[in-house]
């Protein structure tokens, strides 16, 4: 490790440090981001937050509300679900990645292994339950075990699904249930060999008949060959009873999570989109989800800006691409999505999505590491984002977590946020509230 780790620095930090400038002022959020100039280099400008843990810190929120952790000691906490009873379900979970054929491959996985916390994923479904009701989840415990690398959940009509990185299952689940016997039945078979972008994207849709699933790409930008990218970037739409699917988008790069909107009941997505453009390219975005529609990976993004690295070029398909409807960011790597539902928090929080931005890797200057408020008017996004939960980059520039998956429970109005690097579950509610 040590000599990997002295060519890896060798090699990077001059490359990485030619090729930073200092960030332009650009707005790169909302509906119509700035997009400078593409900067492609030997090497993206790396950087990630080393880890740190929390160290009797805690994330900052709002004024008016209330941080607390509800479960500590996880093995890689991805998404989270909110049963009707008021437990809360975790996917723990770390899947594989595609070879690493590109000098800058090995490069750019080291340095990401270094934001990382070490643990092992747990390839399990972990129960939490609140048994009184005052804010405190006293019960802790295995819920679905022997899992490969889960990631998306979703509750329909007396059966728990579980988007493992190769698969779709299916587990009956009763109210009350502590623990789930069983391998669960496959729904379908997911792409995932190999699997650059593993994580697998869950949500049902409003009436409950279909399962969407987001299967990110294998690649960058394709540079491992078409062949590969087969039936990846993305949306499928299964039928629950039988598992038959279709494609219902596609060119959306890594779709890491998807939620429905309840003032439309459309589809919406979180998208990671390409790298080493430049550290100002490409935002990453928040978009509903159209049946049909073609958002432009590898070929272009934003529409028609077209990425000249891909080969062969096909304008044929950047005239089909349409340009998503909210930017987030470059390389904020959002991985996490939730509407409010039922007024929400009220106020200036009523109606709209937290999104969990999970950091940058590929720039210097770092991005994400926080959750973000997005107001909506009439089902769709009306404002900039606002800081919600913040706090995760420490005044010594280090990572203390990084949040990933974001529910928003409705019942007992509180956002659950999953910290993949403490492996930490944190609730947060208005002061008033447990």
């Amino acid at each position: 490790m040590t000599t990997l780790r002295h060519a890896v620095l060798t090699l990077a930090v001059p490359l990485a440090l030619s090729a930073c400038d200092k960030a332009p002022n650009l707005d790169q959020t909302g509906a119509r981001p700035q997009l400078p100039g593409q900067k492609e280099t030997l090497l993206p400008p790396m950087k990630i937050a080393r880890p740190t843990g929390w160290n009797g810190a805690m994330p900052s929120v709002p004024q008016g509300f209330t941080i607390t952790p509800i479960a500590t000691g996880l093995k890689v906490p991805r998404q989270t679900l909110v049963l009707p009873n008021g437990d809360v379900l975790v996917s723990e979970g770390l899947g594989g990645s595609a070879p690493k054929l590109r000098p800058k491959d090995v490069i750019a996985g080291y340095i990401k292994s270094l934001g990382k916390s070490g643990s092992k994923g747990g390839n399990r479904v972990t129960l939490l339950r609140d048994r009184d009701g005052d804010g405190r989840y006293e019960l802790q415990t295995v819920l679905i075990n022997g899992l490969n690398a889960p990631y998306g959940l979703a509750l329909v009509d007396g059966d728990l699904y579980v988007a493992n990185q190769d698969a779709l299952l299916r587990f009956p689940y009763r109210d009350g249930a502590t623990h789930i016997d069983g391998p669960g039945d496959v729904v379908t078979k997911l792409p995932a060999n190999p699997n650059h972008h593993w994580t697998k994207s869950l949500t049902a849709s409003a009436d409950g008949t279909r399962l969407y699933v987001g299967i990110g790409s294998n690649s960058n930008v394709g540079e491992r060959g078409m062949a590969l990218e087969e039936e990846r970037a993305v949306v499928w739409e299964i039928d629950r009873e039988n598992g038959t699917h279709r494609t219902y988008a596609s060119g959306i790069r890594n779709p890491t999570a998807l939620a429905i909107n309840p003032a439309t009941q459309a589809l919406w997505a979180v998208v990671n989109e390409r790298d080493e453009l430049g550290a100002d390219l490409v935002p990453d975005y928040l978009t509903s989800v159209r049946p049909g529609a073609f958002y432009g990976w590898p070929y272009s993004y934003y529409g028609d800006h077209v990425d000249p690295r891909v080969r062969p070029q096909k304008p044929e398909m950047v005239r089909k691409a349409i340009a998503p409807d909210y930017a987030l960011g470059s390389h904020v790597a959002a991985l996490g999505l939730t509407f409010l539902t039922g007024g929400g928090f009220g106020g200036n929080y009523a109606d709209g999505a937290f999104v969990g931005e999970h950091g940058s890797w590929n720039r210097r200057q770092l991005a994400g590491y926080k959750v973000v408020w997005i107001p909506f008017t009439n089902g769709r996004p009306s404002g900039k984002p606002r800081d919600f939960v913040t706090g995760f980059i420490g005044p010594d520039g280090k990572a203390r977590g990084r949040p990933v998956g974001v529910t928003y429970d409705p019942v007992r109005r509180a956002l659950i946020v999953a910290d993949d690097l403490s492996n930490t579950v944190w609730r947060i509610t208005p002061s008033a509230a447990r």
